[in-house]
């Protein structure tokens, strides 16, 4: 008999396909019981086994129309205001499983595709077939609840050159096709989650320009595709001492990767995008698909900032400072931004819109909200450091330093709070270290800022989407209410 929903066990068993993956110098033979992934890959596992649950079932998951079992509300096209919070709340809850650190979970690019679907019309302009194709995909991919990554940036090399300009077999491209399909050749970025992920959505997020056809187009692949190939960077959990000495990146390292295409055939029933450069920019700009991934990543970021906001208050419980006038005012500051954080999900929610029979998200209010979280993150990693002093620094090396009687007798000499136990304070301040001063602390702080594009990017969004003419109604009206109460005199009334 069949599962209600997908679960962890069934998400484990279908990354055991053969896919190509290589992290310091050597093809991995199962990501699931490799000591670089094994954890995260349970920890997304867990995401499944959270929504079956018999008491999440009903708030994570529904069953659309002919389905042969219940899916996360990620893939649920919202109609109304309520149905978008129903979601939302779905999502919220995923994130709390990570602490908001999982920033490529399932639920990340769904939104993104749904986004698409919303706007099909789009889609249709570019061509039926292709329209067509991205529809059965969605059917495909939400009926069997997977889990999508997307590489959607090219490769860093020549910026005074155009992408189409760079060194040959750089940047992904249709290198020939035929009536069964496209052969795609060349590499993109940033394969975050790809390594425990299912399938990975191909496109273009950067301009493109006419000339850059072969570079146009969009697609999706299983993870085991011929000729597909997966390096990783540097694993944080491999180097993961122990869960009591890194207790974030021991679990949620994400393991972002280059995925390369070696001759990879694509049938058209998985091209999106064919040779468009304007197309390109459609797919994701003209639908719904960028808003509704980053609706995502800041009702997640929401959830996150949550996280570190009370890692900052404990931190100051822990010395002994909260209580300090000038410190209860750094963490009602923070407070405030948590809080700024998440009425502005509510305030997309609320000021949304009925659009092609779906209800979306106010596009503004989230390009805002990314300009201000973009400037945020980097000035709570500041203000948590500068509450904890040398608190992070001199902690025991790790937690092997504990089975020693007379190191222990030391530790818990030395290692005091008005808060809590010796033992306590030393578990509280590694997980603290972890969130906020590891090197998987730092590539956190890097993706905060930089996952929806450099600052310049996102402002420039943020412009576009402004209204612009409301405002200056504003002002038109009160310039229009009055004039110069004086009479004219000099050259201007002789002209009279």
């Amino acid at each position: 008999m069949s599962q209600t929903c997908k679960t962890g066990a069934e998400h484990i068993a279908s990354l055991r396909d053969g896919r190509t993956v290589y992290i310091d110098g050597k093809q991995v033979e199962d990501v699931t019981e490799h000591p670089a992934f094994r954890n995260v890959v349970r920890a997304a596992a867990a995401l499944y086994d959270f929504q079956a649950r018999p008491e999440n079932l009903e708030a994570m998951t529904f069953q659309p129309p002919g389905a042969p079992r219940r899916i996360n509300r990620c893939w649920q096209i919202p109609r109304s205001y309520d149905e978008l919070v129903t979601r939302r709340q779905a999502l919220t809850q995923w994130a709390r499983q990570s602490f908001g650190f999982m920033g490529r979970s399932p639920d990340h690019v769904a939104s993104s595709l749904l986004g698409q679907v919303i706007g099909v019309e789009v889609f249709r302009r570019h061509g039926p077939a292709r329209a067509e194709a991205l529809l059965d995909y969605y059917d495909y991919a939400s009926r069997h609840d997977l889990f999508l990554t997307y590489v959607i940036i090219n490769p860093q090399a020549d910026r005074n050159k155009a992408w189409g300009e760079q060194e040959p077999e750089l940047v992904a491209q249709i290198v020939d096709e035929d009536t069964t399909g496209l052969t795609i050749r060349g590499a993109k970025l940033l394969g975050t989650s790809s390594i425990f992920a299912n399938e990975v959505f191909v496109a273009n997020l950067q301009p493109l320009k006419p000339g850059e056809e072969a570079l146009a187009f969009s697609c999706a692949l299983p993870m085991n595709a011929r000729g597909m190939r997966v390096l990783s960077r540097k694993s944080y959990e491999a180097h993961a001492v122990s869960r009591f000495d890194n207790p974030l990146s021991w679990q949620f390292d994400e393991n972002d990767a280059l995925i390369y295409f070696d001759d990879v055939k694509v049938p058209w029933d998985r091209v999106f995008v064919h040779r468009d450069t304007d197309m390109c920019r459609a797919q994701f700009h003209d639908t719904m698909g960028h808003t509704m991934q980053n609706y995502q990543s800041q009702i997640r970021l929401a959830v996150k900032i949550q996280f570190l906001v009370g890692v900052a208050r404990r931190i100051a419980d822990t010395i002994g400072t909260s209580a300090m006038p000038p410190i209860r005012e750094q963490l009602g500051r923070l407070a405030a931004s948590a809080a700024m954080v998440e009425a502005m999900v509510w305030g997309m929610e609320a000021a949304g819109r009925l659009h092609e029979g779906a209800y979306v998200p106010n596009k503004h209010f989230m390009y805002s909200a990314q300009v201000l979280t973009q400037d945020l993150y980097p000035k709570l990693m500041n203000a948590i450091r500068e509450l904890a002093g040398g608190a992070l620094i001199m902690l025991p090396s790790s937690e092997a330093d504990l089975a020693d009687p007379e190191l222990r007798r030391i530790i818990e000499r030395t290692q005091r709070s008005p808060a809590m136990a010796p033992m306590e304070r030393v578990k509280f301040l590694k997980a603290a270290w972890d969130a906020v001063g590891s090197e998987f602390a730092s590539r956190h702080t890097q993706y905060e800022m930089f996952y929806a594009g450099a600052q310049f990017v996102t402002a420039g969004h943020s412009f576009r989407t402004y209204d612009w003419d409301g405002a200056g109604a504003l002002l038109d009206a009160l310039l229009a209410g009055y004039d110069a109460d004086v009479p004219a005199t000099g050259p201007a009334r002789a002209a009279q």
